[in-house]
């Protein structure tokens, strides 16, 4: 039996959850919870980093002080892009800004027409968001920030954490991938476009493949939460790359991935990059994933536009959970209007704006709470289609299975809706995706697991997972015409 600690830092709370392996099944328990808000100062928005290692160390206590645990590894995910910067003492010398950050679009458009959208494309492989590291980079360049300029050394995140855990500074190679300015073809920085930015190089580190052993828990933190020289891994530091480790695939049939939640990650897995044209055209991706998989993707705004409308009604008085919401939608009519989830990326005021799409498209406006989850999720499903539609077109295969992991496969009146839509087999589950791939790319590190197959039959034989067949319904296709006939309101 072993045992391994992930941190797992999602887009509303950060938890510690154990993972227990044992006769080749793995059981997952939370430690700890806590939140993950972003702090907004009047320059701009930004991580509560010291806050949220603070609640890294509080579940190590609880592992070591509380639980007596003893523990084969420790590792931590978060989302891709965001980053802090360390000067040559290892001190913080720009503090980590979140990628919702409003700065970020001037110095998207700036760098855009410097290096030049096909050149930035043949080097990364990366689709276009004005939130991705080498625009974040661009913009404290453009601010003057001394701390770009007096800084040593670059860490995403989950690697800014894995310094504080274990003293030393190194890249991880998925979350590396997410940056806009790691070339997945060549396997190294994109030294160029830092040339052709006028962006420091030498803040650029060593990259270390997921699964692999940085060293031990630092002294000090072994003594405060009572702990062994635990070893500290780089996992699959990017979530949806350890949430698609984890998918329970067998390979019988072809397959894709939706990694389910605030954004939802759509992709195929394949053994080299495609950057061609016409992936550039689609605007997809190609991150790296466990055991040198491409992840060619496109991120979809998920279940943001549910999530934000929920606030908004919170913050009118009225506070419901999400099951409460699904409920409601399953009880309201059916393709009252559709939407594009992307053209709704920006926080703040959700279900006004989502009405006011609807009037200048000429739509019916959502009459009630239960109307604007519903046309939310039947919208989230057709963008599903239509990207599938993408994936299939570049790739020449038909999927016939559709896998839906992390916290939104929970969502069963969603998951109906994407069988539906698209006409395939949905299997929903895990909903533990992302911890269960990080806890298990450690233990492959550590030997227990071998290799990435065997990581995912672990999972299949360890969680429950539904299979849902697609009912023939025109309706659905109906609605889909309607949803590629949208118009570009960017200029409305």
């Amino acid at each position: 039996m072993s045992r391994y600690l992930a941190f797992d830092l999602g887009a509303e709370s950060g938890r510690a959850i154990l993972g227990t392996l044992e006769n080749g099944r793995l059981e997952l328990e939370e430690l700890h919870r806590f939140l993950n808000e972003p702090v907004r100062l009047p320059d701009g928005l930004y991580w509560d980093t010291f806050r949220l290692f603070h609640d890294i160390r509080e579940g190590l206590r609880i592992a070591g002080r509380e639980r007596r645990l003893k523990l084969d590894g420790v590792a931590v995910d978060t989302w891709g892009v965001d980053f802090g910067l360390l000067d040559a003492n290892g001190e913080l010398c720009l503090n980590p800004r979140h990628y919702r950050d409003p700065r970020n679009q001037a110095a998207y458009d700036e760098a855009i027409a410097k290096a030049g959208r096909e050149r930035i494309f043949a080097e990364t492989g990366s689709q276009f968001m004005a939130l991705n590291s080498l625009y974040q980079l661009y913009a404290a360049r453009r601010a003057a920030s001394p701390g770009l300029w007096s800084a040593s050394r670059l860490l995403f995140m989950p690697d800014l954490f894995n310094y504080w855990l274990s003293g030393v500074q190194a890249n991880e190679l998925t979350i590396a991938s997410t940056s806009q300015f790691y070339n997945p073809a060549a396997g190294r920085w994109s030294l160029e476009l830092f040339d052709v930015l006028g962006l420091p190089k030498a803040i650029l580190g060593p990259v270390l493949p997921p699964g692999k052993r940085l060293g031990t828990l630092l002294d000090e933190i072994r003594a405060a939460c009572a702990l062994d020289p635990v070893p500290v891994f780089t996992t699959a530091s990017h979530d949806t790359a350890s949430a698609v480790a984890a998918v329970p695939a067998s390979g019988d049939r072809p397959w894709c991935y939706i990694s389910s939640g605030t954004w939802s990650l759509m992709g195929v897995e394949a053994e080299s990059p495609v950057i061609n044209g016409k992936s550039l055209a689609m605007n997809l991706t190609n991150e790296i994933g466990v055991a040198g998989r491409i992840r060619v993707l496109k991120n979809i705004a998920g279940l943001w536009t549910v999530q934000e409308c929920r606030r908004q009604w919170m913050l009118e008085g009225r506070e419901y959970t999400y099951a409460e919401l699904t409920e409601m939608a399953a009880g309201a009519p059916p393709f009252v209007a559709v939407i594009d989830p992307d053209r709704f990326i920006e926080p703040g005021e959700m279900p006004r704006r989502i009405a006011e799409f609807c009037r200048n498209t000429g739509q019916k406006e959502p009459e009630s709470h239960a109307q604007f989850v519903r046309v939310a999720l039947e919208s989230l499903a057709l963008r599903y289609r239509q990207v599938l539609e993408m994936i299939e077109e570049l790739t020449g295969m038909r999927i016939e299975v559709i896998h839906i992991v992390g916290g939104g496969s929970r969502n069963g009146l969603l998951n109906h809706f994407v069988a539906a839509a698209t006409g395939r087999t949905v299997v929903a589950g895990p909903a533990e995706a992302t911890a269960a791939g990080n806890i298990l790319v450690q233990a492959m590190g550590a030997g227990a697991i071998d290799g990435l197959e065997d990581l995912r039959r672990v999972v299949r034989d360890s969680f429950y997972l539904e299979t849902i067949e697609p009912r023939p319904d025109p309706a659905w296709d109906r609605a889909y015409e309607r949803f590629r006939r949208l118009p570009d309101l960017s200029r409305l």
